[in-house]
């Protein structure tokens, strides 16, 4: 392999792969030896065995909280995943009992919400393998009450059932208490394991404070008692491996994928191998490189078709395949490049009028002939200063913004450094609900970079200071270090991660495989992907 040891792409990868393993532990060892013993997997192995072997899967949301708790929240203490089942695109979530039983912390029900939002939008099959002692109630503040609380689950788990036909199955595997059993009871279909799934509105314990009646689990909520005497259960299974396989073949048995109007050809093999990301990608992630280059690492060979590619060429706009699957590419060409005649060059990775034009007229094409597109982000913003704004800037950014807002095709976000200011939003930022956002690990998403940063907080101060031909004092100069190193921290693409504003970091090995995986489950539906989910008329 030809890489680049000291290479800045290289590090923050290697940095990522390790604090990923360390996640993927979830509580440790002996939390999964404790499960093990009590005849459980985990949900890692359940996961394992539910999707199809020697297939790609994408975990979402790995980094949520990782910073948070002091640490003891790997994950937010639930794993969610898009991954296939006998072929079929599903999305999984799993509770992780190795972490405090598998109860919701704030930031579990925020990965819960979006796993459930890509099933909607891109009607897929949900799979939910429930083992959960509920709410985490120390932190019950952020996770009960609220627009997006706990409630927002069983409302998505209502609009599927009842309005968007979205498959959803459910298998309590462990505990499910008070309101998460809810879950499982607005699925279309729930399993139980004998001797180590309970189901219940509350346990043996709160019936005994409550009723004053002594019962134990097993008679109260268990397997049996839900499959012979309520009916609530529809399956009752023998262990882990049974009930996963019965999943198995339930997702068999569901109605086949919507028919889809993207073109789809052979897949070809890129140019160029994904590792020669870490050589095309420079130290200073403000320096430039080359984004055809970058391209050819992913799309398929020769399939680029660049839409006028004379024309504002800080922009990179083109039909392209990858896996066979056309997708319209919208790429921020990096460096400089020569302007009109009688005007100074531009800086690629800022969004100039032409470029916005060019790109707004671009989507709407696509959107037009139902391409999927793929943001390849690499923007510092949109153009600023006297010709910027007397060229119309603002309307042209909106009318891009729009275009991009409103298109009904699936789009997919993938930041290779920068995601900075409006240029963000007008690239498919979180905000317009991207079917998927990815990031390398070199991704900066935030308003400015830290220079820009200190710049506009100590611009006048430092300009008066020049003109009375002083320095800044050690205290000014301390301040504006802070905010530099603020800055910095909060521009890592794991803090973006940390909070779910991107749903997975992809080193330069599985940015393809990533992009497949989400193109394939984007066209499950010919449905407009517009917001959390579209009623059907």
């Amino acid at each position: 392999m030809n890489d680049v040891p000291s290479s800045r792409l290289r590090k923050l990868t290697n940095e990522f792969l390790r604090l990923s393993e360390r996640l993927k532990q979830g509580g440790g060892p002996e939390k999964i030896q404790k499960l093990h013993k009590q005849g459980k997997l985990t949900a890692r192995e359940r996961i394992e065995l539910l999707l199809d072997k020697g297939t790609f899967s994408q975990e979402i949301g790995l980094l949520v909280a990782y910073d948070e708790y002091g640490g003891q929240a790997p994950a937010a203490a639930v794993v969610t995943v898009v991954g296939k089942i006998h072929g079929r695109e599903c999305v999984v979530v799993a509770n992780d009992a190795t972490i405090k039983a598998g109860a919701w912390y704030p930031e579990t029900i925020k990965k819960i919400l979006r796993a459930q939002e890509i099933a909607m939008r891109n009607r897929v099959p949900i799979v939910y393998l429930v083992d959960s002692a509920g709410v985490n109630l120390p932190y019950q503040g952020g996770v009960f009450p609220g627009q997006y609380g706990a409630a927002r689950i069983f409302y998505y788990n209502s609009i599927m059932r009842r309005y968007l036909k979205v498959p959803q199955i459910a298998a309590v595997m462990g505990m499910c208490v008070a309101g998460g059993a809810y879950l499982p009871a607005l699925s279309d279909v729930i399993l139980m394991v004998e001797g180590t799934s309970f189901m219940g509105l509350g346990g043996a314990n709160l019936v005994k404070g409550a009723t004053g009646q002594t019962i134990d689990n097993e008679t109260l909520g268990g397997a049996m008692t839900h499959n012979s005497i309520s009916g609530v259960a529809h399956y009752r299974t023998a262990n882990d491996e049974e009930c996963l396989e019965k999943i198995r073949c339930l997702v068999l048995e569901l109605p086949g994928k919507e028919p889809t109007r993207v073109s789809i050809q052979g897949s070809r093999d890129p140019l160029a191998a994904s590792f020669k990301l870490y050589d095309i990608l420079p130290e200073d992630h403000k320096a430039p490189y080359d984004m055809y280059a970058v391209l050819e690492t992913f799309i398929d060979a020769d399939s680029l078709d660049e839409f006028q590619a004379d024309y504002a060429k800080e922009m990179i706009c083109g039909t392209a395949r990858i896996g066979g699957i056309t997708v319209g590419v919208i790429a921020n060409s990096r460096g400089m490049f020569k302007g009109k005649q009688g005007e100074p060059p531009r800086f690629g990775g800022i969004v100039y009028t032409e470029s916005a034009e060019k790109t707004a007229y671009f989507i709407e094409n696509c959107d037009r002939h139902s391409t999927p597109l793929l943001f390849v982000q690499d923007v510092s913003g949109f153009m600023v200063g006297a010709d910027a704004e007397h060229s119309g800037i603002i309307r042209a950014g909106a009318r891009f913004v729009e275009a991009m807002a409103t298109a009904a095709v699936p789009k997919i976000v993938l930041t290779i450094n920068h995601a900075s200011g409006a240029g963000y939003y007008a690239m498919a930022g979180l905000g317009f609900d991207p079917d998927f956002i990815f990031t390398l690990p070199t991704g900066r998403m935030g308003v400015m970079e830290g220079d820009s940063a200190v710049q506009a907080m100590f611009g006048t101060q430092l300009e008066k200071l020049k003109k009375e031909g002083t320095e800044p004092d050690e205290a000014m100069l301390s301040e504006m270090q802070k905010v530099r190193e603020t800055y910095d921290r909060e521009l890592d693409a794991k803090h973006a991660a940390a909070r779910g504003l991107v749903d997975a970091i992809v080193t330069p090995e599985d940015v393809r495989d990533s992009l497949i995986l989400a193109l394939e489950t984007c066209l499950n539906t010919s449905n407009p992907h517009i917001g959390p989910f579209v009623l059907t008329a």
